[in-house]
């Protein structure tokens, strides 16, 4: 098993090497309108914006909308039906000319995703956990004149069309293989999630100072709870390739586009990690089960189902047939392009000594 991960980086354009209906799911996180620091990232697509942002901000927040809508409707062009959409994306709030206001980011994606055809599935608050002393904003102790402070964010979840279908038997086999324990199913699952932000300070030079890169969890999950191995994986504003590590250690294809040229190195770094440091990280989605396994036989609870391929019990039925993947090689094809060989938990001798000892 191998994928490739294709990184189009200083590249404008609006996602033209991906074929149409040639992706299985989006994961990003774009720009918010209405935050300082994308003020000139949107300015730079339409000057109308920067010149309104101070007088006519509503007119502005519009502009920055529809420079995403093009994306969206892009994305949903580059959707396989039953593909996945899934975004990232924060309200924004903003004192202009003494007036202070929320502009709501997530309606007005939402909307219009719906208006071009996508499904709207019930989202997830990811609730940025923080314990800033002066977070509240406003007048502090005093009525009428405080604001409520804005400590989540949205994830968006649309769908493409109807449910994504397997009709053969190898089909559902190679689907059952990308399972997630019943535990992971638990958190994954639920509306809140309580994840802790990255480091947003950037040392790289000819870029941005802030990162805004979500953590690599959230593309983890989303990645692993909409998708299977071998699928495809978009992100149209790849910004440090968060979402591209994600899909790689999960043993799916991928491909970014990013603006920013500045961002290169930090990119295709990324996407050279060191193999043992990969194994190491998908091996503790395995610890972690039996962790869970070991404390529930403590309890007294019964786990009636054995997981043959990873030698574990699980809870369901369904987790049976789950294989893990881990990496053999990781290289460089060609300028932006990376290609991923891995080896199924059952064949083993490509690992070092070391980390088998620690596997085994």
């Amino acid at each position: 098993m191998y994928t490739i991960h294709k990184a189009y980086i200083g590249d404008a354009r609006l996602m033209d090497r991906t074929d149409s209906g040639s992706v299985d799911i989006v994961v990003t996180s774009p720009p918010y309108p209405m935050i300082e620091m994308w003020d000139e990232c949107f300015s730079a697509q339409d000057s109308a914006i920067g010149r309104l942002i101070d007088d006519k901000p509503d007119e502005a927040f519009e502009l920055m909308h529809l420079q995403l809508d093009k994306v969206w409707r892009r994305c949903f062009e580059v959707l396989k039906d039953g593909g996945f959409l899934c975004v990232n994306i924060g309200d924004a709030t903003r004192t202009i000319n003494g007036n202070f206001k929320l502009y709501s980011n997530h309606t007005r994606i939402s909307e219009f995703c719906s208006s071009i055809g996508f499904v709207s599935l019930p989202n997830i608050i990811w609730r940025k956990q923080t314990n800033a002393p002066n977070k509240f904003m406003g007048s502090g102790m005093l009525p009428c004149g405080a604001y409520v402070t804005l400590e989540h964010e949205w994830i968006l979840l649309f769908r493409k069309g109807g449910k994504r279908q397997y009709k053969t038997q190898s089909e559902k086999l190679e689907r059952k293989g990308s399972s997630f324990f019943w535990e992971e199913r638990n958190v994954w699952f639920s509306d809140v999630w309580d994840v802790k932000g990255t480091k947003q300070k950037m040392k790289h030079s000819g870029s941005r100072e802030r990162s805004a890169a979500y953590p690599f969890e959230i593309p983890y999950r989303l990645i692993n709870m909409f998708s299977q191995k071998g699928d495809v994986v978009l992100d149209p504003f790849l910004g440090t390739g968060t979402t591209m590590q994600a899909a790689l250690l999960s043993g799916r294809n991928s491909e970014g586009y990013e603006v920013d040229a500045a961002l290169k190195d930090i990119i295709e770094n990324g996407l050279t990690m060191d193999v043992d440091d990969c194994n190491r990280f998908i091996k503790q989605r395995l610890d972690r089960h039996i962790a869970f396994v070991e404390e529930r036989k403590k309890t007294g609870k019964e786990v009636k189902h054995f997981n043959n391929h990873l030698d574990v019990p699980v809870m369901t039925k369904q987790e049976e047939e789950i294989t893990f993947n881990y990496i053999s090689s990781l290289r460089k094809l060609e300028d932006g392009c990376f290609r991923a060989d891995y080896e199924d938990v059952s064949d083993m001798s490509f690992i070092p000594f070391q980390l088998l000892k620690q596997i085994v």
